[in-house]
């Protein structure tokens, strides 16, 4: 059976009847198969486990257990042992397989199953993930260690050794397993060596001849080697303590890990060091040998020798037809060879003899028409030029030491041509003029290119000597000039256009950038650009951008800047179409890169380039790339560089049908978790995108809409819950389109087409429009200039207040359809959210600061105003009937939101009338006073209000209904906290004082939380001595003995501010004053007051448990209290009497603490820890008690 059908779970029966037919197809005998010759199984004893069946349910196994213990006389089956093997597979005995396994390789008897089951490193695999619960691993199902590596960090111990060996086993296997991967180690790297191994045998012929013959071709360095001298150099550089190089080179090679050798990857021991290798290098020297190059003719006929046929009589046929014929075609094409060989030799020695007979000429001409008498002391030779602009050609000092004596011209062709240019434009070689002064300096004149009547022939100065050629020559041998190398080539050539220049510097940039320090690289950046701005290939172009693009490894602030600047420096020069093919190539390959900084290179740049590339680019590809970036990218920094960049990708795009894919770009960048990608979002990408949707018509119809209905939506779906933060995000957008739906208002108006800049324009007041988040959300930006936006401004106010807004569309969709809208949302909204309020109240304001106080007089007053029906004739029927609109979030968005935009003295006079009427309606009709408690708070957040809010407070503490001074006395808790000492002491505390006497004592009552708040937020003494004689006056006055609310606003008072109000207050005056209500609460005959005067109790002691309190106090009165207490709770609140029997105990035994461990000077510190630490349990526990009543009694058990 073959290796791969075997299945290592197959059932006994199935896979036993398909190999018996098998067997029986094989040999062709149908039947039963005969039983063998050693069917007998010797009994083998079972331990207490298998007897008891552990592991062996059924199987195999059993039934050699059941052959054992068979009597003698009967033959038991015999069981194959594939079958044994399968049935210790499923039953999870890894170790027994593995034994078996082993034997059977010994004995020569490998079974397929068992040898495909353990070479199979998927069977041993140990997965992370937790898996569901019914696919869970079987008890016995091994985990496999992830590397070996981890091997030492496996935690064995965690796996239970009560009734299984499953550690045990698990070592045996991952030893196993161990050796395995050894081996195949090894055998990757012994494959890995040989696929290296490039031999010479391997390099062409005339490859190996070149390297040989040109020392200055250097053969390519392989992979491997690189790796090994890689290892060597770091290893010489941390040697002699060279750590800095060390650290720049190991950077620069981040692949390689220098630590290993191993990591090189060669199947070969460590050579030695450089410096023992540079050593050693000059012992082995060998005897110079004078090598030749030798021809040897060979004649056809001898090539027609075949081997003899006695050597060929073990070949068959059809191979020796095969061999004649390549051997025929070798023939034919070594003819063809020599032919040509010959024909170039002869052409050779004829161009040899006609330069010999031309320089004998030259000379002899010099020589005989010189007349010595008439010569000048030095003569000039002109030499004509002409060669094309784009040859790329340049001056080669080297050839001048082989021909400079016989003052000939040089021809230097070594210089590559552009495989760009034209192949039909004639190619004419550069002719430069080199020559040796007497002086011995070296000039060289570059050729230009220009005819000979276009300019004067170059001229070269000539010595008056008649020294032979040879002698010149031999003489200037002795110059020494390097230029065998890379560099000494270089240096040898002297460019002689433009064109050479960028040719030169193409090739020499790429090994001078590795070699500059990193953080001088950006200097590079100028010569880098210019290069590849005019360097005529394509290939060395597209490396000198990846250069750019990797100048730096992780590129800072202000070398991004400069790379851009020279990407955008770049664009301009060279168009669109490079631009896209050759710099948009580079952004890609980093999009993914490793660094952020990388990245964030990128994503600035396709904002940078956006200008500069074709259209169609923009709309597709590098919209694309951004949405990739945003949506995958996990640095905040890249997500709001993206984001800035699709700003201004959207203000190039006038593609129609990219309108919803960057409607799709806006919500995913509001729902960014990142504050800092919002408020790109806010300051660039909504306001550009904001611009296009404009331009497209969609800002009315689509934008706001969208925005309004998913606002609706957040509000339907938070009756359970409101997701504040998505409606913040919302609403938040929603204020940054404002600036550009007021100036698509102005640009559509009827009076647009005569706002024309004429004569001196009128300046706009600085607190005209609210301050702009970016200059982006600035209306004169938009509009395109202050003094454009001043005169469209004064023709707007003229409209509506003498015209209207008949047939102005753009406003009348703001009047009639986003107000009705917007007002109607607010009605919507919860009032006790306090984010929401302020949320919605900021839109309002900004809305009617930007369009104006006459809009806003004239078009959003009245709307607010006929919903909430607040004139003077209907007040008094709303205060009878209640007025459902005035409990909603419309009061306090239309106070705070609308009425304050304009501080002037009848606008604060109406807002002030506004509250009165809304105060005395909710407290005269008896409805909640949530909106008029959300417009207080709201306002009292502004120092600036609350002088105004007094004034309102003090006409509900004069009015005539005991119901509007209740309501007063309430309000002024919610404006005390962050209000001046001075205007609490002058204004707020006389008005107190002027309740706290009143007539009705509900209004009395009322007071209590005002003069709490004063004493949790005032430091003045004097002041919290008259509030704590009035709070005195509540406790102590006989008439107030039986007043059971006022008890009740006193303990919920106490309970509240006493954590945070001074402790000589708290404890000289909070903690006995409970001390005695506890008492005289024990003493209430009603069980119901009672039980109500025992919770608050419970929540004041709860919350002034968290406190520091001194040993005196906790003995003499908090102690004393919660006894009192627990006495009212054994009667009325058992499951409150568990609790505060543990508080008992735990202030029981704080005291024992102090008294035994600590004195009392040094008491405070440790109590203070205690007390932190009491604290924070004390929480934890009460935050179960509205779980479930029967955990009540184990909620303050101590830990054992």
């Amino acid at each position: 059976m073959a290796a791969s059908s075997v299945n290592p779970f197959l059932s006994d029966s199935d896979e036993e009847s398909e190999r018996r037919s098998r067997k029986g197809k094989d040999v062709g005998a149908p039947g039963p198969t005969p039983p063998p010759a050693a069917a007998h199984v010797p009994s083998l004893p079972l331990s207490p486990q298998l007897e008891a069946g552990y592991g062996y349910i059924g199987g195999g196994l059993r039934e050699v257990a059941a052959a054992a213990a068979s009597p003698l006389g009967a033959e038991p089956p015999r069981v194959s042992l594939d079958t044994m093997a399968a049935q210790l597979l499923r039953d999870q005995y890894i170790l027994t397989a593995l034994e078996f396994h082993t034997e059977l390789q010994e004995a020569g008897r490998e079974l397929p199953r068992l040898r495909d089951y353990f070479s199979n490193p998927g069977n041993f695999e140990r997965h992370t993930s937790t898996p569901p619960k019914d696919l869970a691993p079987a008890p016995g199902q091994l985990n496999r260690a992830g590397s070996i590596s981890t091997l030492d960090s496996l935690d064995f111990a965690r796996y239970s050794d009560d009734g299984n060996r499953e550690t045990d086993e698990r070592v045996a296997v991952l030893e196993f397993e161990l050796r395995k991967a050894k081996e195949t180690i090894q055998s990757l790297r012994a494959n890995l060596t040989q696929a290296a191994a490039f031999t010479e045998s391997d390099v062409p012929l005339q490859e190996r001849k070149n390297y040989k013959s040109s020392p200055e071709i250097q053969e390519a360095v392989k992979p491997l080697e690189k790796r090994a001298l890689n290892f060597l150099v770091n290893e010489y550089l941390l040697k002699i303590n060279y750590k800095l190089t060390s650290i720049t080179f190991s950077d620069e090679n981040d692949d390689q890990d220098f630590e290993l050798w191993d990591d090189v990857g060669l199947n070969i021991p460590k050579p030695p060091d450089l410096l023992q290798m540079y050593r050693e290098c000059g012992s082995h020297a060998t005897s110079s040998k004078e090598m030749k190059d030798v021809a040897v003719e060979v004649e056809p006929n001898e090539l027609d020798i075949l081997p003899k046929v006695e050597e060929l009589a073990t070949l068959q046929k059809p191979q020796l037809e095969e061999q004649a014929e390549i051997v025929q075609e070798l023939q034919d094409q070594l003819i063809v060879l020599n032919n040509e060989k010959t024909s170039f030799a002869t052409q050779i020695r004829q161009l040899k003899s006609e330069i010999e007979a031309l320089k004998q000429q030259n000379f002899s001409a010099v020589v005989t028409t010189t007349d010595r008498a008439r010569l000048p002391p030095a003569m000039t030779e002109q030499v004509p030029q002409s060669k094309p602009m784009d040859s790329g050609e340049y001056l080669d000092i080297r050839n001048f030491e082989n021909n400079s004596c016989n003052e000939e011209i040089i021809i230097a062709t070594s210089c590559p041509i552009d495989t760009n240019t034209d192949s039909t434009s004639p190619v004419v070689p550069s002719v430069t003029v080199a020559t040796l002064t007497p002086h011995h300096k070296k000039e060289t004149e570059p050729a230009t290119v220009r005819s000979q009547s276009a300019r004067e022939p170059v001229q070269f100065d000539k010595p008056n000597r008649t020294l032979s050629p040879a002698f010149h020559q031999a003489l200037l041998s002795f110059c020494r000039m390097a230029t065998d190398s890379r560099l000494g080539a270089e240096v040898s050539r002297i460019a002689d256009s433009e064109q050479c220049v960028m040719l030169m510097l193409g090739r020499c940039l790429p090994h001078i950038v590795p070699n500059v320090l990193l953080a001088k690289r950006e200097e590079l950046i100028p010569l880098i650009l210019c290069t590849a701005c005019l360097h005529p290939e394509p290939k060395e172009r597209d490396q000198l951008l990846h250069i750019l693009f990797n100048l730096i490894k992780r590129p800072d602030d202000e070398q991004r800047q400069m790379i851009l600047t020279g990407c955008v420096a770049f664009a301009r020069h060279v168009g669109p179409t490079r631009v896209e093919a050759e710099l948009l190539p580079q952004c890609w390959e980093q999009i993914n890169h490793k660094y952020p900084e990388r990245r964030l290179l990128v994503a600035e740049a396709c904002g940078a380039l956006a200008p500069y590339l074709p259209k169609e680019i923009r709309s597709s590809l590098v919209l694309s790339m951004l949405q990739q970036m945003l949506t995958e990218d996990k640095a905040d920094l890249v997500r709001e560089a993206v984001i800035k960049s699709l700003g201004i990708i959207m203000a190039y795009i006038d593609d129609p049908d990219k309108y919803l894919q960057g409607f799709e770009l806006q919500m995913s960048a509001l729902n960014d978790p990142s504050e800092r990608v919002i408020n790109a979002t806010h300051q660039v990408f909504l306001p550009a995108f904001a611009a296009w949707t404009t331009e497209l018509g969609k800002l009315q119809s689509h934008l706001i809409p969208t925005l309004l209905s998913n606002i609706e939506k957040i509000l339907r779906e938070g009756e359970h819950g409101l997701d504040e933060h998505k409606l913040h995000l919302h609403l938040s957008a929603m204020q940054s389109l404002i600036p550009p739906l007021f100036a698509l208002v102005l640009k559509n108006a009827p009076f647009a087409s005569k706002a024309k800049l004429q004569g001196e324009v009128p300046q706009i007041e600085v607190t005209r429009f609210p301050r702009p988040a970016s200059p982006l959300q600035d209306v004169a930006t938009i509009i395109g200039s202050r003094e454009q936006l001043s005169v469209l401004l004064q023709l707007y106010d003229n409209q509506l207040e003498h015209e209207g807004t008949t047939g102005w569309e753009n406003l009348l969709w703001v009047v009639n359809q986003l107000l009705p809208h917007l007002i109607e949302t607010v009605g919507k909204i919860n009032v006790t959210s306090t984010s929401c309020v302020h949320d919605f109240s900021r839109y309002f304001w900004r809305l009617c600061r930007t369009f104006g106080k006459i809009f806003t007089n004239t078009k959003v007053k009245p709307q607010f105003q006929e919903i909430l029906r607040l004139s003077e004739e209907a007040v008094d029927i709303s205060a009878t009937a209640g007025n459902g609109v005035l409990t909603k979030a419309t009061v306090p968005i239309y106070a705070t939101g609308v009425l304050t935009c304009y501080n002037q003295e009848e606008d604060r006079k109406l807002l002030v009338g506004f509250l009165e009427d809304v105060m005395t309606t909710l407290s005269l009709s008896h409805a909640p006073l949530d909106s008029l408690k959300a417009s207080f708070v709201e306002l009292g957040a502004n120092p600036a209000y609350h002088e105004l809010l007094l004034t309102v407070l003090w006409y509900g503490v004069v009015h005539t209904s005991a119901l509007v001074r209740c309501t007063a006395a309430r309000m002024f808790e919610l404006i005390v906290r962050g209000m001046n000492e001075a205007l609490i002491d002058k204004r707020v505390a006389p008005a107190l004082v002027t309740l706290s006497s009143d007539l009705e004592f509900s209004v009395r009552i009322a007071t209590i939380p005002a003069f709490g708040t004063i004493m949790e937020a005032v430091t003045q003494r004097e002041l919290l001595e008259r509030v704590k004689m009035q709070l005195a006056s509540f406790l102590e006055d006989p008439q107030y003995h039986d007043q059971h609310s006022l008890h009740m606003e006193i303990i919920k008072t106490f309970g509240r501010v006493g954590p945070n109000a001074e402790p000589k207050f708290r404890d000289e005056f909070v903690l006995p004053n409970l001390h005695k209500l506890a008492i005289s609460n024990n003493q209430q005959a009603v069980d119901t007051k009672r039980l109500d005067i025992a919770i608050q109790l419970f929540e004041a002691y709860s919350a002034l448990s968290c406190c520091f309190i001194s040993e005196e106090l906790m003995v003499c009165h908090f102690l004393p209290g919660l006894k009192c207490l627990r006495m009212d709770m054994e009667h009325l609140s058992p499951e409150h009497e568990v609790i505060l029997n543990s508080m008992i105990k735990e202030c029981e035994l704080k005291v024992e603490n102090r008294s035994v461990q600590e004195p009392q000077s040094s008491m405070s510190i440790a109590a203070s820890l205690v007390s932190e630490d009491t604290k924070t349990r004390f929480l934890n526990k009460m935050g179960q008690l509205s779980t479930s009543g029967a955990m009540l009694a184990n909620v303050f058990q101590r830990k054992k």
